[in-house]
Formats: C-alpha cells, sequence, structure tokens
C-alpha cells in the first residue's frame, strides 16, 4: 500500500511532460498523509492543458452516503481495479496521476515497524497512476473532489520492506493514462506494475514519520 510519501519539488520538465503548468508558490511537503489535499494533474476536455488541481486523498464513490467510506479507499489494488464497483468507472473515466518525489513505507522488525523512504536515486519528481471522483451529499451543495492511487506488488527494492508498492508511472506511458478516449481496461491494466528497481533507492528514517503533524525535512533524514 502507500499511506504516506512526500512533494518537495516542482520540476519544469515534469509539467512539461504532463503538459500543464505547476503552481510555484506551494510549500514543500515532507510528510503527506490521507484525507489530505494532494497535488494532481488530470484530462480537462475543454482545454487543450491539461489542468492541476489539488484533490482530498481518500476516494469517496458519488453513490456514498457520507465522505468517510473515503478512509478507507486511499489505495486500489491494480489487479482488480477495473472489477471492483467502487472503482471501475474512475478506471475508464476519471482517471490522475499524483505528484509526489517520494514515499514511506513501513517494515516489520520483530515487534516494531521500521519506516522506510523511497525515491530515485536522482531525487526527480514522479507520478503515481491515480484515480478520481467528484460526490455531492444528495445531490446539493459543492461538490467533493476526491481520489485513490493505485498500488501493485513489489519490485525487489520494495519485497524486503513490504508486498505492496504504488504504481508509479513510466513517462511514456503519462499521454495514455491521462487520455480520455482510451477506456480499455486491459490496455490500462497493462501500465500498472511495478517500477524497474535500478532506478529507485530505499532507506531508514525516523518514526517521527509515523507521526502526520511533523511535516519537515527531518522526516526524510537518514535513520541510523
Amino acid at each position: 500500500m502507500c499511506g504516506r510519501f512526500t512533494h518537495k519539488e516542482k520540476n519544469r520538465q515534469l509539467a512539461q511532460a504532463l503538459n500543464t503548468i505547476f503552481p510555484l508558490d506551494n510549500p514543500p511537503r515532507y510528510n503527506i498523509a490521507p484525507s489530505q489535499m494532494v497535488a494532481c494533474v488530470r484530462n480537462n476536455p475543454e482545454s487543450p492543458t491539461r489542468d492541476y488541481v489539488e484533490l482530498k486523498w481518500g476516494l469517496v464513490p458519488s453513490w456514498a452516503k457520507d465522505v468517510s467510506i473515503g478512509h478507507k479507499m486511499i489505495n486500489a489494488r491494480a489487479e482488480t481495479v477495473a472489477e471492483k464497483p467502487s472503482y471501475r468507472k474512475a478506471l475508464k473515466y476519471h482517471r490522475c496521476v499524483v505528484l509526489a518525489d517520494g514515499y514511506y513505507e513501513w517494515k516489520r522488525e520483530g515487534k516494531n515497524k521500521q519506516p522506510y523512504y523511497i525515491q530515485f536515486k536522482d531525487q526527480r519528481m514522479f507520478c503515481f497512476a491515480g484515480l478520481w471522483k467528484r460526490w455531492t451529499k444528495d445531490n446539493n451543495g459543492p461538490p467533493l473532489e476526491t481520489c485513490a492511487m493505485l498500488t501493485t506488488g513489489p519490485n525487489t527494492i520494495m519485497e524486503r520492506i513490504h508486498h505492496r508498492m504504488p504504481v508509479i508511472l513510466q513517462t511514456c506511458d503519462y499521454d495514455t493514462w491521462l487520455n480520455p478516449s482510451i477506456q480499455t481496461p486491459e490496455l490500462l491494466s497493462s501500465l500498472l506494475q511495478p517500477y524497474p528497481p535500478e532506478e529507485m533507492e530505499a532507506y531508514p528514517v525516523s518514526t517521527m514519520v509515523n507521526n502526520p503533524r511533523n511535516d519537515s525535512e527531518a522526516c526524510i533524514q537518514t535513520f541510523r
């Protein structure tokens, strides 16, 4: 699964690859947690460029009675996303990417859990595969837009830490994932693979990341 991540940088090359514009005034975030707002990019059918948006992390389906269901829907399994009623329409019609440059996972070591930080070796930004939905209470009032991230099996970096990892899209797959005219579940599911491990690294960090109120560069410093 993926329950915490970082979004520190604003990379112009990634913005160009996504055909969008990143805001420059957002502060770096070192400990993004479920129920918080996260930076995403999605297609805009009325514009030649894609939209940068902030969505609440924890997907709330349109049929939900209240928003509390979102606490249980921060991740969607790539292997079953095309079949699950909560996600299958979003897979066809409401795909997005979630912007990040690293994420955390916890490894069980005896009775304790040691947090690890996972990033690319060159520390570049990347995109998680995501789904989004728009929800309104009783079809009334302002809409709430929410998202979930896709997860898959681990690569060889992650399998030493956890049995799941978030889907990190290859740059060459952004256009396919965000193209609204592509709705074939088999094609979309083929993109949801473990990222090749050669470009990635993982190292232990302090348990201060366990508390989402801790949001500073100290969260990603190596713990010895």
